[in-house]
């Protein structure tokens, strides 16, 4: 008897050993499990944040080109716009003060020339109306080469009584009477200062100008020599002496226009 006791309970202890070494292993697969579960749950937005992150330098970079090119493309209309606008005036004024010119037989086309529009040469408007634009956007891109932004008298208002004082330079240059060309000379160099001074004030105006009338008045000289056209009385290698006068005046008009024009450009900073 003692010995069926001693097997029954030897039969029974390694029962019960068995069944908790199943439920250890049925335990030890389930938090297994679990762990993967939790794990692939942590790791899959981890994943999902690294592929955001990777994006999104793709995505900045492809608005910012999208940007800089829109941006571009406004600023190249805006720039064929304005050199429109400038050779239209130019050549308008081309016109308009050549044809005074000519009524007071200050300067002398061919026979043929006479017929044609506003008593003009057919290329006097083009040549005058591509220096302009040339000469209108060369101001504001000096301006901003030199980092001095050009704000005195920046309005409308003050370009029309600077167009308006040009003009009167130039029909004084056709109307006034003196002895001689160099007292009208002198008193068209003081009006064409004074233009600068009150209008301008700048020094790369100044330059310019200055600039603009030398090689202006070159090329009028070689035109005249190669008899294209002539003056009468002229006083100065072919030509009057008061030209440059002229056309340094006309640089500072011109130069105000392309400068009002571009006021609704950014101005880039200037890098020392």
């Amino acid at each position: 008897m003692p010995r069926l006791e001693n097997c029954a309970w030897s039969c029974s202890c390694s029962a019960r050993g068995r069944h908790k070494a199943q439920l250890g292993d049925a335990a030890a697969g389930l938090a297994a499990k679990v762990g993967e579960m939790l794990s692939s749950s942590v790791s899959s937005p981890s994943l999902t944040l690294v592929g955001h992150g990777a994006r999104s330098p793709s995505t900045s970079s492809a608005s910012s080109s999208t940007s800089s090119s829109s941006s571009t493309l406004n600023l190249s209309q805006h720039l064929v716009q304005r050199s429109v606008v400038l050779f239209v005036v130019g050549a308008f004024m081309a016109l308009v003060l050549n044809l005074l010119q000519i009524q007071r037989n200050v300067t002398l086309f061919p026979d043929e020339v006479i017929s044609t529009l506003f008593s003009s040469a057919w290329w006097v408007p083009p040549c005058c109306g591509t220096a302009a634009a040339v000469v209108g956007l060369l101001y504001p891109c000096i301006d901003s080469h030199l980092g001095e932004p050009h704000k005195f008298k920046r309005e409308w208002a003050s370009v029309m009584r600077c167009i308006a004082v040009f003009v009167g330079i130039n029909h004084a240059s056709a109307k006034l009477d003196f002895a001689n060309n160099i007292q009208l000379s002198l008193t068209l160099a003081a009006l064409s200062l004074g233009l600068w001074w009150t209008f301008d004030r700048s020094r790369s105006g100044l330059g310019l100008g200055i600039t603009i009338a030398f090689v202006a008045t070159l090329i009028t000289q070689f035109l005249v020599y190669n008899g294209v056209y002539q003056y009468t009385s002229p006083d100065f290698l072919y030509i009057r002496s008061w030209l440059p006068c002229i056309f340094f005046s006309g640089g500072v008009t011109v130069g105000n226009i392309g400068r009002q024009l571009a006021m609704g450009i950014p101005e880039k900073p200037h890098n020392d």
